[in-house]
C-alpha cells in the first residue's frame, strides 16, 4: 500500500467516511510476502521510502518475474517497475502479468499508472551509446513522479553542444551525467550547474576503458565539487537518488 492511500484512508476515518474496522481492514498487510519459495516480497518499502519494490530482471526467469509481479499486483502496488529485462522475458510477460515495456532501457512495467511530476531533474549523457543507461536513469525518475528534461549526445568532444543546453539546467534540482569513455563530462557539468550532480560511468569505450572501470575512476577523481558517483552503469540508482534530492528540494 502507497504512503498516498494510507493518508487517504487516516483522513477519510477522522472524517467519518469509513469504521475503525474498515481502515483496519484495509492496514491488515503483513510486511512481507512470499512467493512460493523464491522471493520475499517487502510490502513496507513504499512506507519507508515512497518507492515499492523495484524487480530485478536480470538471473530471473520469466515465471519468477511473473509471479512475483502478479502477488505485487494483487495488493494493489502501482508502478510495479522490472528492471535489466530482456526482450525474450518481456514478450512473455505481456501475456502473463499484461507487462509494458520499454526497449532502450529494458523496462517493464505492471500496473504501470501516470504520477504528478514535481520539480525537475535534467538528465545529461555524453554520446548515443550511453543511451540505454541514461533512459534507466530518465525512466526510473519519471516514475517516481519528477518532470525529466532530457539532454543527449553533448560530450566532450564536442563541448559547445554542452554549453549552449545550459539553460537548461538553471532550474533543476539535480543533474544526473552519463557518461563511458574516459567520462569527462562529469566534471565539466558539475563545474557548471549550482544543484547536485550524480555520475553514472556506463561500460561504453575502447579495451583500456576495461568495462567502465577508467570512466569510474576518472568520475572519482572529480575536481568539481559537489559530484557523486553511483555504479558502472546504475542508471536505476541514479534515477532514485536524483529522485531523493529533488524531493527534500520540493520540501
Amino acid at each position: 500500500m502507497e504512503q498516498e492511500q494510507i493518508y487517504d484512508l487516516l483522513q477519510q476515518l477522522q472524517a467519518g467516511k469509513k469504521s475503525p474496522e474498515e481502515v483496519m481492514q484495509y492496514l491488515k498487510l503483513e510486511p512481507e510476502m512470499q512467493v512460493g519459495n523464491y522471493a520475499d516480497i517487502d510490502l513496507h518499502r513504499s512506507l519507508r521510502q515512497g518507492m515499492p519494490e523495484v524487480i530485478y530482471g536480470e538471473g530471473k526467469t520469466a515465471d519468477q518475474i511473473a509471479g512475483i509481479a502478479a502477488a505485487m499486483k494483487e495488493r494493489e502496488i502501482q508502478n510495479i517497475m522490472i528492471t535489466r529485462l530482456s526482450q525474450e522475458k518481456a514478450e512473455v510477460l505481456k501475456e502473463a502479468v499484461g507487462l509494458e515495456y520499454e526497449a532502450v532501457p529494458k523496462i517493464g512495467f505492471v500496473n504501470r499508472t501516470e504520477a504528478e511530476k514535481k520539480g525537475k531533474i535534467a538528465v545529461v549523457a555524453a554520446g548515443t551509446s550511453d543511451l540505454p543507461v541514461a533512459e534507466e536513469a530518465a525512466v526510473t525518475a519519471e516514475t517516481y513522479g519528477n518532470y525529466v528534461e532530457r539532454v543527449y549526445d553533448v560530450g566532450v568532444a564536442g563541448i559547445h553542444r554542452l554549453l549552449h543546453r545550459l539553460p537548461v539546467f538553471t532550474d533543476a534540482n539535480a543533474v544526473i551525467a552519463v557518461a563511458g569513455m574516459e567520462g569527462a563530462l562529469v566534471s565539466v557539468v558539475g563545474g557548471l550547474v549550482q544543484c547536485p550532480v550524480i555520475g553514472v560511468p556506463t561500460s561504453v569505450g575502447y579495451g583500456a576503458n576495461f568495462g567502465g572501470l577508467a570512466a569510474l575512476l576518472s568520475m572519482l577523481n572529480s575536481c568539481a565539487s559537489g559530484v557523486s558517483i553511483v555504479n558502472i552503469d546504475n542508471g536505476f540508482g541514479a534515477g532514485v537518488l536524483a529522485s531523493k534530492i529533488n524531493r527534500q528540494s520540493l520540501k
